[in-house]
Order: C-alpha cells, then sequence, then structure tokens
C-alpha cells in the first residue's frame, strides 16, 4: 500500500509539467479514501519541478531489484 512519503514511480508522461513514465516523486498527501496522491517531483538540486494531484493508477510503488536513473529536464 502507498503510504505518505512514500517513493513512487509514474507510470505515465505528463509532458506538460516536463515529467517522463518511470520518473520518481514523492508521496506527500494520501487521500483518506486511498484513491488519489498529492505526488512532489523534485529535481535533482532539490527544486520543485511539480506538485500534482495523482490517482492509483497513475503511480506504482518501487519494487526491489529497481535502479533510479537520472535525466536532463528542460529548464523553464
Amino acid at each position: 500500500m502507498i503510504e505518505e512519503l512514500s517513493s513512487v514511480a509514474l507510470t505515465r508522461g505528463i509532458p506538460e509539467h516536463g515529467l517522463a513514465a518511470g520518473d520518481i516523486g514523492t508521496v506527500v498527501l494520501r487521500y483518506p479514501s486511498g484513491e488519489g496522491f498529492e505526488v512532489e517531483f523534485v529535481t535533482g538540486e532539490g527544486r520543485t519541478l511539480a506538485v500534482l494531484t495523482l490517482g492509483v493508477s497513475d503511480v506504482r510503488e518501487l519494487g526491489e531489484g529497481e535502479i533510479l536513473h537520472a535525466r536532463a529536464i528542460n529548464n523553464r
């Protein structure tokens, strides 16, 4: 179960925010219904890129044996 402060991966890209499927974010709020989350995405230097309201199908828990990957984003 995804809880607050869990790291999650996007299951789809959100190009209007410069996010791609697989990008990692942190759940900053889990709605009591369990059907949605507020997820923060930050750059490598800690700048918030986006805080988005996402549904359970938009994110997934990170699994064992996964490795994080860095990629450049367009500076806005």
